[in-house]
């Protein structure tokens, strides 16, 4: 009953998993798959190593390691605009590790919490912050859901998709940090009061931290089962807390979108229009990243799939399409979010489409030049 009561309370707050039920409630009566076959539309590696990560994830936050590092850093930082590379440098490479929606949550909160030690522009930090992660995790397999998915699909090494991946990023990542320096002043900052951050727990930290490695390697060598069981275990036995944290029913989501999505696939009308859309010039990244501004890039990436093999242009295109609208990534309804901050909507469409629009000339020029 009380699993009945939490599912029944997150439907009732996340949209996004109500869309998902109530779309998968048509699909299944105008899609002609049978229900037995249901399950072959997920991709349940992905499912599993999410689920894994989720969990590391979760153990590095419940250390407080982290949060204790940024109380470091405001300390060392004398400048608006050298904390705001600090922390869009530190919320980009957190991402490329533990998923760019896990490090929103460990991130954003943190800014929070250092507006009640100095005046600062709280609400454009978060907005770089949003945009960092999704500038961040492009280079990583593990950095979002949708490289995850794309590099069990291509079956290639971490390294050869962190390889493929490194350009557009690279030119992501120097667009911000380019940008960012122009929209924060150089102002040096007053520190009211310097808090000492809640202590740490050194042994959930290191033994989260080195898991991260050990886990990788298992999945880079086909142990995936092994792995996720891994990781459950360990901390089921040792800190079950940090399986209470985790919010499984993101699973769940991921599970129906690859459902809703597989059904939609079999449409007649939609195997057109998607044909159609990767005719565009740019193929896979212009048709990745207009639907990304439809449905978000985790979606739309699930579903272009189904149609194309050309794993890195739909990778670079579902990157470069969480920039834009805030429906183009999760990551930036997240931040938007957990930001609090009035009157943010209109500078973050600001910053994220000029962001969409470096991008995608990069990535063009990129592939030209690559190609």
């Amino acid at each position: 009953m009380r699993l009945l009561r939490y599912v029944y309370s997150r439907l009732s707050e996340d949209l996004l998993l109500l869309a998902l039920v109530f779309g998968f409630v048509l699909f299944a009566l105008f899609t002609p798959l049978q229900w037995h076959q249901l399950h072959e539309l997920v991709n349940w590696h992905t499912i599993a190593i999410l689920g894994g990560l989720m969990v590391l994830s979760r153990g590095l936050e419940d250390s407080g390691a982290l949060v204790q590092s940024g109380y470091w850093l405001l300390a060392h930082t004398h400048s608006e605009r050298a904390l705001a590379l600090a922390l869009v440098l530190f919320a980009a490479l957190l991402s490329a590790v533990i998923t760019n929606d896990v490090a929103l949550f460990i991130v954003v909160p943190l800014t929070i919490s250092l507006s009640k030690l100095a005046d600062l522009p709280i609400g454009r930090l978060v907005i770089f912050q949003a945009l960092a992660v999704n500038a961040g995790s492009a280079v990583s397999p593990i950095g979002n859901p949708q490289n995850l998915y794309l590099w069990q699909r291509s079956g290639d090494s971490f390294i050869s998709f962190i390889w493929q991946m490194l350009p557009i990023s690279a030119w992501m990542l120097a667009a911000l940090l380019l940008i960012t320096t122009l929209a924060f002043s150089g102002r040096q900052i007053d520190i009211h009061t310097l808090a000492a951050a809640s202590p740490t727990r050194r042994k959930l930290f290191w033994v989260s931290l080195l898991c991260f490695p050990t886990f990788l390697l298992l999945l880079e060598w086909g142990f995936i089962s092994l792995a996720v069981t891994g990781v459950l275990l360990l901390y089921l036995f040792c800190w079950r807390r940090v399986l209470q944290g985790v919010d499984w029913l993101i699973l769940i989501i991921f599970v129906l979108m690859f459902v809703n999505l597989g059904l939609l696939a079999q449409l007649p009308f939609m195997i057109q229009a998607t044909d159609k859309l990767l005719a565009l010039p740019g193929g896979e990244i212009t048709g990745t990243i207009l639907l990304s501004q439809i449905i978000s890039n985790v979606p739309a990436t699930i579903f272009l799939a189904e149609f194309s093999q050309h794993w890195y242009g739909l990778a670079w295109g579902a990157n470069v399409g969480g920039f834009g609208l805030a429906i183009g990534s999760l990551a930036n309804l997240i931040a938007l979010r957990l930001g609090k901050q009035p009157g943010l909507w209109l500078p973050f469409h600001a910053w994220s489409i000029a962001m969409l629009l470096i991008s995608l000339l990069g990535a063009f020029l990129l592939m030209r030049f690559i190609s």
